[in-house]
């Protein structure tokens, strides 16, 4: 990697406090400030500490975008650093409709709108991601799990396929000039964690989101020093609640520390 690129592992409620000590930033779920008190408090006090904030839309975590009006208030309130506007899995048009009808919206000015690129080809990717610069949208996110990526690529592997998939799409925009170098892009999640040490010399990639050293650490698996070959099967909704007691802090360190080590992000 060229430069400093900012990670952030999503936690259960009861690791946020300790989540700072390893956390570039705080990834920020809306509807979570909605249901856990724990979780407006350790937000409400991040911002109050100057931390940097990126908020999602929940998209990943309700199937659906969160409410417009809820999304607007905790926007108001919390002034996140930035915002992930609503997209539409898999859904190329909508996300577009979406991100057309949010550059509209007016956020407060220190707030940057990122949009997620929604695609079931490489030809639709291409059509959003442009479009996004197009609207004028400042930085563009990527997530990892379109069932496309494993058309792209080859592997027989299917969470393997899907990482080098999305390693080739990005490959791809980036030498045929649809993504500069200047451009700004934030990739969501990982099917695998080592992929991230792939995307060497992309000056452009600027944030990683990713509970999977945590998810890991849950099911009680250790990084190697090669990663994983499997995505945890646990996913941060079912983990969410988990009490700190039942969580082995030494293995939630082994494995932030290895997935920085392995993808060069020290």
């Amino acid at each position: 990697m060229n430069k400093k690129i900012k990670v952030s592992h999503e936690v259960p409620f009861d690791l946020l406090d300790l989540s700072a000590d390893f956390n570039d930033y705080d990834y920020c779920l809306p509807h979570l400030l909605d249901e856990s008190e724990q979780y407006l408090e350790y937000f409400t006090q991040a911002k109050q500490q100057g931390r940097y904030i990126i908020m999602d839309n929940s998209l990943h975590e309700l199937g659906t975008a969160y409410y417009t009006e809820r999304l607007l208030h905790w926007i108001n309130e919390l002034k996140p650093n930035e915002f992930i506007v609503p997209d539409v899995w898999e859904h190329t048009t909508q996300s577009i409709v979406n991100a057309r009808k949010w550059s509209q919206i007016k956020l407060p000015s220190d707030v940057t709108k990122v949009a997620v690129v929604q695609a079931t080809s490489i030809g639709d990717a291409i059509t959003c991601y442009q479009t996004y610069k197009d609207l004028g949208y400042k930085k563009i996110a990527f997530s990892y799990g379109a069932s496309y990526y494993n058309s792209i690529s080859d592997h027989p592997h299917k969470d393997l396929g899907k990482a080098l998939g999305r390693i080739k799409l990005i490959s791809q925009l980036y030498r045929t000039k649809v993504i500069s170098a200047t451009d700004r892009v934030h990739l969501l999640g990982c099917a695998v964690p080592q992929e991230f040490g792939w995307y060497i010399d992309m000056p452009f990639i600027e944030s990683i989101d990713t509970s999977n050293p945590i998810m890991a650490a849950l099911e009680g698996t250790a990084y190697g020093f090669n990663g994983l070959n499997e995505k945890p099967k646990l996913n941060m909704n079912q983990a969410q609640t988990c009490p700190y007691d039942e969580i082995n802090i030494d293995l939630v360190r082994h494995n932030v520390e290895l997935f920085r080590s392995i993808n060069n992000l020290n």
